[in-house]
């Protein structure tokens, strides 16, 4: 069983940054895709980045491309989003989610492309 811990959420004003964390344990993380998804209150959970267990390969959602950054370090067995020029409409509950092995990027959009779930961490950005 695969257990993820996000943490580095906050309130932050718009245009500032934030580093979301997701720690891995149970499995060995060298062998996980790690993903990113947001809920804003009344909405879906929506994709914004993902990772592949090699760390080649990183994906993200068309809103987020050139302001966020996805990144892994199998030492510390934890995934990383890095958040700049937050905007009030990315104020939303952060998930980090976790898929084993190789896999075809398109489920690696999708919350059904996911195998585990972390609790989420709350984004809140002002204006």
């Amino acid at each position: 069983q695969v257990q993820l811990v996000e943490s580095g959420g906050g309130l932050v004003q718009a245009g500032g940054s934030l580093r979301l964390s997701c720690a891995h344990s149970g499995r060995p993380f060298s062998n996980y895709n790690m993903g990113w998804f947001r809920r804003a209150p009344g909405k879906e959970r929506e994709f914004v980045a993902a990772i592949t267990w090699s760390g080649s390969s990183t994906y993200y959602g068309d809103s987020v491309k050139g302001r966020f950054r996805i990144s892994r370090d199998n030492a510390k067995n934890t995934a990383y989003l890095q958040m700049n020029s937050l905007r009030p409409e990315e104020t939303a509950g952060y998930y980090c989610a976790a898929r084993f092995g190789i896999t075809q990027a398109v489920l690696l959009v999708t919350r059904s492309g996911y195998d585990y779930w972390g609790q989420g961490t709350q984004v809140t950005v002002s204006s």
